[in-house]
């Protein structure tokens, strides 16, 4: 995972590592647009996971990725292991979109994709709770930041997305 300082506009230098192993190197959906989530269990957004898989199901065909990043760093509402935050989610939401492992997604320890973001919308871009959403387009550039108010299925997001799936 690249420096925080890298000094690239392209989200595609990034990699999470997967809720159940492996990596999920952003660079693998270039060309594609990616939705970054950071997810938490016990928020009072997490209903948003239900609106997280319809957008999957709606537009994974056409191109999206929805990728899940659980972070503990907002009310502790992640206290979860890998294996509890899959059941969770698996059992709760029927989510089947890409899940990273559990991260920090705000100050100096932040995974670096959060650093990025940081650096590239200023420190309020940072995300300030669960459920904010970073849109990535097929060129691996920032399209779209959302806070966690906004549903995933608001016309807002939704209309950033399917200009990007035509370029997929």
């Amino acid at each position: 995972m690249p420096d925080a300082d890298a000094d690239s506009g392209d989200a595609h230098q990034f990699s999470f590592a997967g809720l159940d192993g492996g990596a999920l190197p952003l660079s693998a959906w270039r060309g594609r647009p990616v939705l970054v989530v950071n997810t938490a269990s016990y928020c009072g957004y997490t209903p948003q996971y239900r609106d997280l898989e319809a957008l999957w199901q709606k537009y994974r065909d056409r191109g999206l990725v929805v990728l899940g990043v659980p972070s503990n760093d907002f009310g502790a509402q992640e206290p979860g292991t890998a294996a509890e935050i899959r059941e969770f989610c698996e059992t709760n939401y029927a989510v089947d979109f890409p899940l990273a492992e559990k991260v920090r997604v705000v100050g100096g320890a932040a995974h670096p994709f959060y650093r990025w973001v940081a650096a590239e919308l200023g420190e309020a871009g940072a995300p300030r709770w669960n459920f904010h959403k970073y849109l990535i387009g097929p060129d691996g550039r920032l399209a779209g930041a959302w806070p966690s108010q906004v549903r995933p299925t608001d016309r807002a997001v939704t209309a950033e997305i399917e200009p990007l799936l035509a370029k997929a």
